[in-house]
């Protein structure tokens, strides 16, 4: 018998039956049977052993996967959707829910060595948690979107999981391997991760894929740590990005919400708009990326820079965008920029149609932050109940500027 015990969980109808798997390493080579004293010994084969709903307890341990060709009729990233890609994936959740429940992300680990490294594919109310995801080996097509987890046509939560070290990439298809990717009509909450040290962006989302991303430290990759694109659009909370060549970006027609975020030491920019998108950036700490702190980069995106303190930036030669605080060719009528200190930039805090002594609430002066990673103000900062008054701290005063200010503020 398969089953360790059962959970019942409601239904629309009443209550179905959902099983709790045990996966653990085995010193022998049976496949096992899901009990606690007969674990399944192989990942994939307990995911596909496993029905809608269940639990997959995976005990610490080494997991590798047996990597599989992948051909994909929709691309994620191509100007033209319906076009063919050639890939690979390691671990696939198709068509049911699972909850894939490991038992820490320095104890059980995941060794992809494919594109694609968990695959959710036509999976809605899938989990994973508490594991690590290393080994990818970057695809040979590059219109493949590579990446440590990839959700298609998925609802996926992915919690306190450590995606590192997937570094592998072609130099002839430029792109490597990225945290995640959700693509076509995926839903995620991206909660509490670490996603570090792998070849392409940290989180990317194409095609009408939709993001929370709260409390991650994106750190040390090529790309960008976050890009949304296309149709998608995201939350963005409270998450430290640093170490890529650029920062938080929307892109395309998406839609991006960026708040309480650390966006710094980038190569280029920190956080940027282009195209005909919409981003909300408040209470972000900008410093120290290569080029510009924040971009409007078109004169067809739209939104609002509000209680963000943007300095430091521009110790790069130019490549991306000038040496200044804020840069804009976008159009003064499709943005408010209100309550920002943009300050000791290396080529000026502004270049751009809107000059900075128009911007209401704006300051230019040392936000005295107490230490160079953790941004917090020192109690003389002149950014203390400085930003917009319509927005207030969690206790209720005016909001500060920077990443301990406004509403989303973790005190």
């Amino acid at each position: 018998m398969k089953l360790a015990y059962f959970v019942a969980l409601p239904t629309i109808t009443g209550y179905t039956l959902c099983a709790t798997l045990h996966v653990s390493p085995r010193t022998d080579t049976l496949p096992g049977e899901g009990t606690v004293a007969e674990p399944f010994g192989n990942l994939q084969y307990a995911i596909g052993h496993a029905t809608d709903g269940d639990v997959l307890q995976v005990a610490p341990g080494q997991y590798v996967a047996a990597p599989a060709p992948l051909l994909e009729d929709l691309c994620g990233n191509c100007l033209e959707h319906r076009t063919s890609v050639q890939a690979t994936r390691g671990f696939l959740i198709e068509g049911k829910a699972l909850r894939i429940q490991g038992s820490g992300a320095e104890k059980t680990v995941l060794v992809t060595g494919a594109g694609y490294g968990v695959l959710f594919l036509n999976s809605r109310g899938s989990v994973i948690e508490d594991v690590a995801i290393t080994g990818g080996v970057r695809d040979g097509d590059g219109n493949a979107t590579d990446a440590a987890i990839v959700a298609k046509f998925s609802t996926v939560a992915i919690h306190h999981c450590h995606i590192r070290d997937n570094t592998s990439f072609i130099d002839s298809v430029i792109v490597g391997i990225g945290g995640v990717m959700g693509r076509e009509n995926s839903e995620l909450w991206i909660q509490d991760c670490q996603i570090t040290n792998n070849s392409w962006d940290g989180v990317a989302l194409y095609r009408g894929a939709t993001a929370v991303i709260t409390d991650c430290v994106i750190d040390s990759g090529r790309g960008a740590g976050i890009g949304i694109t296309w149709d998608a659009s995201a939350n963005c909370l409270r998450n430290r990005i640093s170490n890529y060549w650029k920062g938080l970006g929307s892109f395309g027609t998406s839609t991006v919400v960026a708040r309480n975020n650390a966006v710094f030491d980038n190569l280029g920019w920190g956080i940027i708009a282009t195209g005909e998108s919409h981003l909300v950036a408040e209470n972000n700490v900008v410093t120290r990326n290569g080029n510009c702190g924040m971009a409007i980069w078109s004169d067809e995106s739209s939104g609002r820079i509000v209680n963000n303190i943007v300095t430091g930036n521009g110790h790069r030669k130019e490549w991306v965008c000038p040496c200044v605080g804020l840069w804009s060719t976008g159009r003064a009528e499709k943005w408010r920029i209100d309550f920002n200190d943009i300050w000791a930039n290396a080529k000026g805090e502004f270049q751009g149609p809107l000059p900075l002594a128009r911007m209401p609430g704006a300051l230019s002066v040392d936000p005295q932050v107490t230490d160079s990673l953790d941004f917090h103000l020192a109690p003389s900062s002149p950014c203390i109940d400085k930003g917009d008054s319509a927005l207030t701290d969690p206790d209720g005063s005016r909001s500060d500027m920077g990443i301990f200010g406004g509403p989303q503020a973790r005190r």
